[in-house]
């Protein structure tokens, strides 16, 4: 049994990491969040040791350690993505290694120094990649693998994700906090685009606004037109009827990927991978950071070349702005 805490417990994402660290047959020996509404502890680990400063949760596993002689295997990160980073840091300095979310960290160097802090402590640090463990994900790539090496796919990638005015004044709708669109909810779909199709060969941005961003992405096999919005008044009107707020596709070839459920143990695979040796490190996070970090940096050129047909829907005002 390994020994886990837990940064983050209050966040969306934070219950599936608990049910993994259960799911393993693990225990969670502390958690720490700056709000206090974590009553999901209960329902798996209620007698874990909970903390609202980060001092006092650096001081719990300290004593642990010294005074008790209970040692730290791993800190689990679910924290806004501009924390990410120094909370990595954390876990390594505590000598545990370290479990975080997507995006592992807002910019390429940030993995650099990492690396020499991975080096330096003997520790690692492990990514949430779980669309690498989605069965439909893995059959693509095989299809993909079994194709003759010189056959290039086109694909496009729509992924709409409508928010209300609250992601605005949050976090994530701060660039410098989340990254943008692209980073917070298009980071696992261009992981898995480099998984599936190599390495990166050209990236060109269209449109990245407030609620949306699209652009276009050429892999070694792959010529990649995408689409992310987080705008309710893009979404497909048969979807509106429906009352649903989401819409996600994926074609290859024109042919439709279907990948709408399998996602409900996706977590707990990710968390067997790394307790056997085989989980995904810094250099697997690298190109889907490097794209994101490029998406951000990079001037808009308009409806222009090869562009995706959502780029032609019209823009709408930032909420907060006249």
């Amino acid at each position: 049994m390994k020994n886990f805490a837990l940064i983050g417990a209050s966040g969306y994402i934070a219950p599936r990491h608990l049910k993994a660290i259960k799911d393993t047959k693990n225990n969670l020996l502390a958690a720490l969040d700056t709000f206090d509404s974590v009553g999901v502890m209960d329902s798996y680990f209620p007698e874990a040791d909970f903390f609202v400063e980060t001092e006092r949760f650096d001081r719990h596993l300290e004593k642990l350690k010294y005074d008790k002689g209970i040692g730290l295997d791993y800190i689990s990160i679910c924290t806004p993505n501009y924390l990410h980073d120094a909370h990595i840091r954390m876990a390594l300095r505590r000598g545990a290694d370290a479990i975080c979310e997507k995006p592992l960290v807002l910019n390429p160097w940030n993995l650099d120094a990492l690396q020499r802090m991975e080096r330096e402590s003997g520790q690692r640090v492990y990514n949430i990649l779980q669309l690498r463990m989605h069965q439909s994900i893995i059959d693509l790539k095989k299809k993909i693998e079994a194709v003759p090496k010189d056959k290039v796919f086109d694909v496009d990638l729509t992924y709409l994700t409508s928010r209300g005015n609250w992601y605005y004044t949050s976090w994530k709708g701060d660039v410098t906090k989340s990254g943008g669109i692209a980073t917070n909810i298009g980071v696992h779909f261009y992981d898995m685009l480099s998984w599936i199709f190599g390495n990166v060969k050209e990236n060109i941005v269209h449109i990245h606004t407030h609620d949306r961003a699209s652009g276009y992405l050429e892999f070694e096999r792959a010529r990649v037109r995408w689409f992310l919005s987080i705008s309710y008044d893009v979404l497909p009107q048969e979807i509106k009827s429906k009352g649903q707020r989401t819409y996600r596709s994926i074609t290859i070839e024109g042919e439709e990927l279907e990948f709408s459920g399998g996602f409900t143990d996706l977590h707990t695979q990710v968390y067997e991978g790394i307790l056997d040796g085989n989980g995904y490190g810094l250099e697997d996070a690298r190109q889907a950071i490097e794209i994101v970090h490029n998406i951000r940096n990079t001037e808009p050129i308009g409806i222009k070349g090869e562009y995706h047909p959502f780029v032609k829907k019209p823009l709408e005002k930032h909420p907060f702005k006249k």
